[in-house]
C-alpha cells in the first residue's frame, strides 16, 4: 500500500508539468542537472530580512552566508530597491547564480495605502478593487519585490477574529469574485512584466473558521461545508491564474493544513491542477510539533514536503532536515525535484535568470511614489468603501456653507490610524496622509468655522475631555464625531472577545447627543463593532473602516455630497457578542425562529432579537431606488438552459447615485439542507434622479449547483426561490421556478 502511494504521488508530479512550455521545461531541467542536493533544498528555504531597516536587511550573518552559497531561494520583509539589489548581488556570488525571489505582505498597498480589504469589499466594485491591487502590485515591483502574500481570501463569519479585516467577509460568491479581481490586479497582464508581481492565495484553508474567533485556533467542519463555503474563493483564485498558495496556521479536522495531503496534494495540486508554488505561513512547518501532529523537526519536514508544501518560510526545518531524509530514503529525490521545479519555473517566468536585477530600478522606484493618478484611484475606492448605516431626516449630506461645525473624537485628527493594520509607516507619511480634520477643512467654505475637541482616547477610561467636547458641541450647528478602534486592534493575533466600541467613546457620544445638536458619527474599525445605543439614537452614522492614505478626502467627499455613498456590508453586524457567529446564509432548522411563533419549540435566544443589527448587503444612499417589473423567461428550465431574470430599477429620489442590485436564490428541497438564501449575482448601477435601468441576470446550472454529501457538484431538480433586493434582508421582488430533471 505504501509503495502504491509513492507511485501515484510521483505520477502526479509528472502530470503537474505536462502542460508547461517546452523551453521553460528544458531550461529548468538543464539547471537542475547541475544542482547538488544542498542547492536544491536551498530553493525551498525562505528567510526574513528586516523590513524596517535601511541596512543591513539581514540581521543574522549565517543568512548572508547561506545566500552566497546557494542555500536560500527566497527572502521576505526587505524594503526597497537598494536592499533587494544588495541581497541579489550576494546570490550572484553563488556557484550557479540562481536569483532570489523577494516577497512581502502588501495587504492593501505598500507606499500608497488603500482601504483595508474588508472595506474594499464593501464597495462591491470589482473594477475598483482590481485597480487597487494593480497599483499595489506596480508599487511593490518598483520597490524590488517579485511576490506579494496576497490576497487573503478566507471566508470569515466571526468578527471577533482579528484577521476578518484582511478578507472579503462572509459570502463565498462575493469573496470568489473579489479573490479573482485582486489576483488579476496584482499579476497584471502577465508574469514577467516589470509592473506585475506573483500573487498568493491565503490561507489554505478554513483559517477564518477558527473556533471562537481565536486566531490560530482549531477548525472542525464537514467536508460539504468546506467545499461549499470555504474552498470557492481559493478555486476562483486558482482559476484566475494565481501564482502561489500559502498554508494556514490552523488544523482542519485534526490535521494541520501545512501537513494535509488531502488539501494540497489531492485538491490543490490534483483536482485543481495547480502548477504554482505552495509556501508555508511563518513557522507553520514547525507549528505541527506544537499541534502534537509530529514529534520533532524531522517529522515536521517529512509531513510538510509529502503534503505538498514547497517552501518553508523562516523555520529552517527543510534546510536542516530534508538532506538526511533524502539520504536515508525516507523521501524520494523526485519529491524534492518537484518542489524545486515549481520555484525555478516562476523565476524563469519572471525573467530573473535573464536579468536578476530587472526589478531593481532606482529611477522606477522614484517615479512610482506619489503618482497623481494612483492617489486619485485610492481616493475613489476609499469613498466607495464607506457604508451609510443611518440617515434620519436626510441629515446628510451637509452643506459646505454651514456656519460652525464641531469635530469631536479621537480619530478626527488621527494620521497613523487611517492606515489600519498591515500597513507600513513611511518617513513622509505624516505629510501625505489626509486626516479627517484636514479633509473636512479642505471641503467647507472659507466662512465655515471648525471647532475641535478630542473628547477621549480610543481605549481608556478617562472622561476628563468630555467637558471641552460638550462645550464646543453647544456652539455648533452640527457635530461630526469620529470614533472606533486603534489601527492595531484588528489584524493578526488581534482577536477580541469584546467588540463593543472601545473605552468610553460611546459614553462620549451619549454626552454629545444630550446637547440636542444634530450628531453624525463615523466609525473607524477593521471589523464589525457592536454599538447599539449609537445605532438606536444618533441620526446619522457612517461606517468608515480604515480607508488608507486618502481617508480624509474620501470621507469629506461623502459627508458633503460630492459622492453619494454606495457601500454595502460584506459581513453581518451583530446586535450582541452572544449572537456570534451570525451570518445571512445560514441553513433552515426544523423549528421556527423564536420571535415568529408561540409554540414551545423555538430556535434562537429568549432574551435577544434574532435578526442582526445590520444585515449582509445593507447600505443606504442619499437617494432612493424603486424595484419593479420582475419577469422570468420561463417558469421551468432544463439543466442545460439559462434562466433570464429581468427587472427595472428606478432612482426615485433627488440625488444621483449607485445601487447594488442583489440576487439571491433558495434551493427549497435538496439532498443536503441548503441555506435560506445565497447570493448568486449582483450588479452595481449608476442612476440619475428619475432614471430607470433595465437589469438582466442569467441563472445557469452552475449557480444552482452545490457539493452534495459525496462532494459531487450537482444541481438537483426541484423548486427554487429567486429574491432580488437592496440587501439580504431587504428583498424587493420575489419569484420562483422549477429545475427539471432533464
Amino acid at each position: 500500500m505504501k509503495k502504491l502511494f509513492w507511485i501515484l504521488l510521483l505520477f502526479s508530479f509528472n502530470q503537474s508539468f505536462a502542460q508547461l512550455s517546452a523551453s521553460d521545461n528544458k531550461r529548468v531541467e538543464n539547471l537542475m542537472k547541475k544542482m547538488t542536493l544542498e542547492e536544491k533544498i536551498g530553493q525551498l528555504n525562505q528567510y526574513t530580512g528586516n523590513f524596517l531597516a535601511d541596512t543591513p536587511v539581514i540581521t543574522a550573518e549565517f543568512k548572508n552566508e547561506d545566500i552566497r552559497n546557494g542555500r536560500v531561494g527566497a527572502i521576505l520583509n526587505v524594503k526597497g530597491v537598494k536592499n533587494t539589489r544588495g541581497l541579489q548581488e550576494l546570490a550572484m556570488q553563488s556557484r550557479l547564480k540562481i536569483p532570489l525571489l523577494f516577497g512581502n505582505d502588501v495587504l492593501h498597498g505598500l507606499h500608497l495605502i488603500f482601504p483595508i480589504p474588508l472595506a474594499e469589499a464593501a464597495s462591491w466594485d470589482l473594477k475598483a478593487i482590481q485597480k487597487s491591487a494593480r497599483i499595489a502590485g506596480t508599487e511593490s515591483s518598483a520597490y524590488g519585490n517579485h511576490w506579494v502574500f496576497e490576497p487573503m481570501v478566507d471566508i470569515a463569519r466571526d468578527p471577533r477574529w482579528g484577521r476578518v479585516m484582511e478578507g472579503a467577509g462572509e459570502d463565498p460568491y462575493l469573496g470568489s469574485l473579489i479573490a479573482a479581481a485582486r489576483v488579476k490586479g496584482f499579476q497584471g497582464e502577465k508574469l514577467g512584466d516589470t509592473d506585475a508581481v506573483m500573487a498568493t492565495a491565503k490561507h489554505f484553508v478554513a483559517y477564518g473558521a477558527a473556533i471562537g474567533g481565536r486566531d490560530y485556533n482549531t477548525v472542525d467542519m464537514s467536508l460539504p461545508e468546506l467545499w461549499n463555503i470555504y474552498l470557492p474563493p481559493f478555486k476562483a483564485a486558482a482559476d484566475a491564474g494565481v501564482t502561489a498558495f500559502m498554508n494556514s496556521f490552523n488544523s482542519l479536522n485534526g490535521i494541520p493544513t501545512t501537513g494535509n495531503k488531502y488539501l494540497v496534494r489531492e485538491i490543490l495540486k490534483g483536482k485543481w491542477n495547480f502548477k504554482g508554488i505552495v509556501v508555508s505561513d511563518w513557522g507553520s512547518v514547525g507549528d505541527m510539533i506544537a499541534h502534537g501532529y509530529v514529534k520533532d523537526d524531522e517529522g515536521a519536514a517529512l509531513s510538510a514536503i509529502i503534503a505538498g508544501c514547497d517552501i518553508d518560510m523562516e523555520d529552517q526545518i527543510y534546510k536542516k532536515q530534508l538532506p538526511k531524509l533524502v539520504e536515508e530514503g525516507k523521501i524520494p529525490m523526485k519529491l524534492i525535484d518537484e518542489a524545486v521545479k515549481r520555484i525555478l519555473i516562476k523565476k524563469f517566468e519572471l525573467g530573473l535568470f535573464d536579468d536578476p536585477f530587472r526589478f531593481a530600478n532606482n529611477e522606477r522606484e522614484k517615479n512610482v511614489i506619489n503618482n497623481p493618478d494612483n492617489i486619485k484611484a485610492a481616493r475613489d475606492i476609499a469613498k466607495k468603501s464607506i457604508v451609510l448605516l443611518k440617515n434620519e431626516n436626510q441629515l446628510l449630506p451637509l452643506s459646505k456653507d454651514i456656519k460652525t461645525i464641531a469635530l469631536i473624537g479621537p480619530h478626527i485628527k488621527s494620521v497613523r490610524e487611517n492606515l489600519g493594520f498591515w500597513s507600513t509607516w513611511w518617513p513622509d507619511d505624516s505629510a501625505r496622509i489626509i486626516s479627517q480634520y484636514q479633509g473636512i477643512k479642505n471641503k467647507v467654505s472659507a466662512n465655515t468655522r471648525l471647532l475641535y475637541a478630542k473628547g477621549c482616547e480610543v481605549n481608556d477610561t478617562s472622561t476628563s475631555g468630555f467637558a471641552e467636547a460638550i462645550n464646543i458641541a453647544k456652539q455648533s450647528a452640527v457635530v461630526i464625531m469620529s470614533v472606533g478602534e486603534q489601527f492595531d486592534m484588528s489584524g493578526e493575533s488581534r482577536s477580541r472577545s469584546d467588540i463593543d466600541i472601545p473605552g468610553v467613546q460611546e459614553e462620549l457620544i451619549k454626552a454629545i447627543y444630550a446637547t440636542g445638536k444634530p450628531v453624525i458619527v463615523m466609525i473607524n474599525a477593521g471589523r464589525p463593532l457592536v454599538f447599539n445605543w449609537t445605532a438606536d439614537h444618533v441620526p446619522a452614522i457612517l461606517y468608515t473602516w480604515w480607508l488608507g492614505t486618502e481617508a480624509g478626502g474620501a470621507i469629506a467627499d461623502v459627508l458633503f455630497g460630492d459622492y453619494n455613498p454606495s457601500g454595502k456590508l460584506p459581513i453581518t453586524f451583530p446586535r450582541s457578542i452572544g449572537q456570534i457567529p451570525i451570518y445571512y446564509n445560514h441553513q433552515s432548522t426544523g423549528k421556527p425562529p423564536y420571535n415568529d411563533s408561540v409554540a414551545y419549540y423555538r430556535t434562537g435566544y429568549m432574551d435577544l432579537m434574532q435578526n442582526p443589527k445590520f444585515p449582509f448587503g445593507y447600505g443606504l444612499s442619499y437617494t432612493q431606488f424603486k424595484y419593479s417589473d420582475l419577469e422570468l423567461s420561463k417558469s421551468k428550465i432544463k439543466p442545460g438552459e439559462i434562466l433570464h431574470v429581468k427587472l427595472n430599477v428606478t432612482n426615485s429620489g433627488k440625488y444621483a447615485g449607485e445601487e447594488v442590485v442583489q440576487l439571491y436564490i433558495h434551493d427549497k428541497v435538496a439532498s443536503l439542507v441548503r441555506p435560506i438564501k445565497e447570493l448568486k449575482d449582483f450588479q452595481k448601477i449608476f442612476l440619475n434622479p428619475g432614471e430607470t435601468k433595465f437589469i438582466l441576470f442569467n441563472i445557469t446550472k452552475e449557480k444552482l449547483s452545490f457539493y452534495n454529501e459525496k462532494l459531487e457538484f450537482v444541481a438537483e431538480p426541484g423548486d427554487f426561490d429567486i429574491m432580488i433586493g437592496s440587501s439580504s434582508a431587504d428583498i424587493r421582488l420575489h419569484s420562483s421556478f422549477e429545475l427539471l430533471n432533464q
